[in-house]
C-alpha cells in the first residue's frame, strides 16, 4: 500500500509540475513571435493627419514591422523631381518591407501655401502613392517629434528631401542628404542590407 501511494504521490507531483511549466514556456513564447510582427519605434508613435485630407494614420498600426525611409519634401525645389524616383524605390521594395513616408515642409520655404496645391504637385504631378501627410516642422525648436528624433539620434535636415532610413525596431537610423538620389547604390545597399537582415529568422537589429 505505502509503494502504491508513492507511486501515485509522484504522478501527482509530475503532473503539477507539467502543467505549471506549459503557461511558462507560451507566456515566453507568444511575446518572441509578435515583437518580430509588432514592433514598431517608440519615436513614430504618433497618429498623422495624411495630405490635403481629414483621415489620419496611426503610424505604428499601419506599418509596425517595416523599415521606414522617411523623407522632408517640398513642391519648389530643384531636388523636387526626387518624387519620381522615391515612387520607384517604393513600388521596387513595398512588398519586401520598406514603406516611404513623406512629410512636407517649409522649413526652407519651398512649400505651397495651400495643402491642396502640395497635394496636386504630389499626386497628380509626380503619381505619389506612398504615404504622404500634413505639412509640418522638420528642424529648430518647433519640430515635429519625429523629426526632433531623428535629429537627436543623427543629424537635422539641412535642406529638403534629406532620407532617413530606419530599422523596424528604431534602433538603426542612416541619415543620407539631398543629393543622394533615391535609387542610388549608396541608399538601396543600405535598404537591401537592412532589409535582409530583417528577414533573418531570430535576428534583431
Amino acid at each position: 500500500m505505502k509503494f502504491i501511494f508513492t507511486v501515485l504521490l509522484a504522478l501527482i507531483t509530475s503532473f503539477s509540475v507539467n502543467a505549471e511549466e506549459r503557461p511558462q514556456l507560451s507566456a515566453m513564447t507568444k511575446p518572441l513571435v509578435l515583437a518580430e510582427a509588432d514592433q514598431c519605434p517608440d519615436f513614430l508613435q504618433h497618429t498623422m493627419r495624411k495630405l490635403n485630407s481629414k483621415q489620419s494614420l496611426d503610424l505604428c498600426k499601419e506599418f509596425a514591422g517595416k523599415t521606414f525611409l522617411i523623407v522632408n519634401t517640398a513642391s519648389n525645389c530643384g531636388f523636387t523631381p526626387q518624387f519620381k524616383a522615391l515612387e520607384a524605390l517604393h513600388q521596387d521594395y513595398k512588398d519586401r518591407g520598406l514603406v516611404v513616408l513623406g512629410f512636407p515642409s517649409d522649413n526652407f520655404f519651398q512649400e505651397e501655401d495651400e495643402e491642396k496645391d502640395t497635394a496636386k504637385v504630389c499626386f497628380i504631378n509626380y503619381g505619389v502613392t506612398f504615404p504622404m501627410f500634413a505639412t509640418i516642422e522638420v528642424r529648430g525648436s518647433d519640430a515635429h517629434p519625429i523629426f526632433a528624433h531623428l535629429a537627436k539620434q543623427t543629424a537635422s535636415p539641412y535642406w529638403n528631401f534629406y532620407k532617413y532610413l530606419v530599422s523596424a525596431d528604431g534602433k538603426t537610423i542612416q541619415r543620407f542628404n539631398s543629393r543622394t538620389k533615391p535609387q542610388s547604390e549608396q541608399l538601396t545597399k543600405a535598404i537591401e542590407h537592412l532589409l535582409s537582415i530583417k528577414a533573418l529568422p531570430g535576428i534583431s537589429i
